[in-house]
Formats: structure tokens, C-alpha cells, sequence
């Protein structure tokens, strides 16, 4: 466990360990629950589909491709666990596939009424 206090700044850093150096890596979605085998029943999203759901979650610059950075404050749940456990859904592209995931940042889906 790594112990932080109420709204500490954390920075995270995700690393792909691969020998093909063309591939990159893209934060898409995190979540933290206070279960740490449970990430459906008491969820906060921090991000969603790359687009930021908390106000401080942040990426940051990264040195390499194989590298993404990122950041939030630190929280609780209402119910005062004593844990929050993190869930994170990372995407691994081609380095300069413009067409793919990583290339595309937050992806908004807005849904149409049945009737338009």
C-alpha cells in the first residue's frame, strides 16, 4: 500500500516493457473503488474513453511513448474506507498510427435520441 493524505497530490506512470521500439501507450480509462475485487458495485471514475471525469486528474509530458503520466488528488469514499484501490485500462498503439486509440485522445460519444 502507499499511504497519502486527503487531497495529496499522487503522479502515477505507466511503462510498456516491450522489445518492438514502434509501439506507444495511451491512459483511456481509471477508476478507483474502496474493494479491491470490485470495480462495478462503488466506483469514481478519474477518466473515461481518455476524456477526464475528476477536475484534477491531469497527464502530464511524458519522455518516450512507451511512457504515460498521470495524476490526481487524492481522495476518500463517503463510506470511510480505509482504502482506495485503482483500476486502469491502458491502450497500446503503433507509434505514428494517427488512426488509432492513442491518437485520438478524449473520445466524447454523445447518444441520439431513438426518435432523430
Amino acid at each position: 500500500p502507499y499511504y497519502v493524505d486527503m487531497n495529496q497530490k499522487l503522479f502515477l506512470q505507466a511503462s510498456l516493457h516491450s522489445s518492438d521500439q514502434n509501439l506507444m501507450v495511451f491512459v483511456d480509462t481509471c477508476v478507483a473503488s474502496p474493494n479491491s475485487s470490485d470495480f462495478r458495485t462503488l466506483v469514481y471514475e478519474l477518466t473515461k474513453s481518455g476524456c477526464a471525469s475528476d477536475p484534477t486528474y491531469a497527464l502530464f509530458p511524458s519522455p518516450r511513448s512507451d511512457v504515460a503520466r498521470f495524476g490526481f488528488s487524492a481522495f476518500s469514499f463517503v463510506s470511510r474506507s480505509p482504502s482506495v484501490f485503482l483500476r486502469c485500462e491502458l491502450v497500446v498503439c503503433r507509434y505514428h498510427d494517427y488512426s488509432s486509440r492513442c491518437y485520438q485522445g478524449c473520445v466524447s460519444r454523445f447518444k441520439r435520441n431513438a426518435d432523430s
